[in-house]
């Protein structure tokens, strides 16, 4: 059901002059009605005539008692429009009150998933660095011997328990972000030689989906970033080019100056594109444009929401730009580092 809105009038807040008269014996109810008869005639005539003088014009009623009924009746619209503000106030107060204990729940909420998640992923570290460890030890054969087909199978469990590890640590550093403890160790960096080792790594995986990643990196400044962090915004945004661009498709990455203070860093590829109604949700994190089960692409849908918030930490802005079907634009600008004063 939709509640209307209702929109206060002077009458319903004081009453209408000619009943305020009645009933305060004044004028009869019958002189009103003449009075009210008489004001319809001069409205007809093309007269303004408003009841107060038409009772003047009638005799009916006086010139002080005239003007002390509308003097009482502007002091009780003055009380009423006071008394409706203090209560439209305090129901202001009580909403906001509300809300803001919502706020706070939904805070608590938040920390405690923050929480569950940064415990949780670092008692699957413990177990799992073992895990790779003893793989890592059969691969080499150092325990012994092994088959080809021994020797293969270990070698895919090995891809797995490392992509299982990179999971854990995205989970551990979204809960360190999510708690406000991402913390940065800023420095001078080579942003162009960090986007051609960025491009170097990423080769192989792009080479296996016949997707062709290059950089185009100009001779820029040094920037101020934390070189660790920003290398990974960087790899994951290079890693979701390649995952959403089909065959035959490309991803460049490109550093520039856009101005004597900032650089500019970009990745763009000619992928399948995000509906523009739909763009902010890829920050969403744990968030799936395809929720379906039998979506194509996988991940926890953690990668971009981290990437923009190591991007904002360092007091950039990431945008994204995406026409469906063609491909998909991410950039941020990085202060270029102050030289001596």
């Amino acid at each position: 059901m939709t509640v209307q809105q209702i929109q206060l009038t002077p009458e319903m807040l004081v009453p209408r002059l000619g009943d305020h008269l009645v009933h305060s014996g004044q004028i009869s109810a019958a002189d009103l009605q003449r009075a009210l008869t008489y004001q319809q005639e001069q409205l007809a005539e093309g007269k303004t005539c408003l009841l107060g003088q038409a009772l003047l014009d009638l005799k009916l009623l006086d010139r002080s008692k005239l003007d002390a009924a509308v003097t009482e009746q502007i002091i009780q619209l003055r009380s009423a429009l006071q008394s409706a503000n203090r209560n439209l106030e305090r129901r202001v107060q009580e909403r906001t009150a509300e809300l803001q204990a919502t706020l706070e729940r939904l805070s608590e909420l938040s920390q405690m998933k923050a929480n569950f998640i940064a415990n949780v992923s670092h008692e699957l570290r413990t177990p799992l660095t073992h895990i790779i460890g003893y793989i890592e030890l059969m691969v080499t054969e150092s325990l012994g011997p092994l088959t080809i087909e021994q020797k293969h199978a270990l070698q895919v469990s090995q891809r797995a328990s490392a992509k299982l590890e990179n999971i854990i640590e995205d989970l551990i550093m979204f809960s360190l972000a999510s708690r406000g403890e991402l913390s940065l160790k800023q420095g001078a960096v080579d942003i162009g030689r960090i986007a051609n080792l960025a491009v170097k790594g990423a080769a192989q995986k792009a080479e296996n989906r016949n997707v062709t990643v290059h950089a185009v990196v100009d001779e820029v400044p040094l920037v101020q970033a934390d070189p660790q962090k920003i290398a990974w915004a960087l790899n994951q945004l290079i890693d979701n080019g390649i995952k959403f661009t089909p065959s035959g498709g490309r991803v460049v990455v490109s550093v520039k100056l856009e101005s004597p203070n900032l650089v500019m860093v970009s990745v763009t590829d000619t992928g399948i594109g995000i509906p523009h109604h739909r763009l902010q949700e890829v920050f969403e994190p744990f968030h799936q444009l395809d929720g379906s089960s039998t979506r194509q692409y996988g991940g926890t849908g953690l990668g971009l929401s981290l990437v923009r918030q190591i991007v904002e930490s360092h007091g950039s802005l990431l945008d994204a730009q995406s026409v469906e079907g063609r491909g998909t634009t991410f950039k941020f600008p990085l202060l270029v580092l102050p030289g001596p004063k």
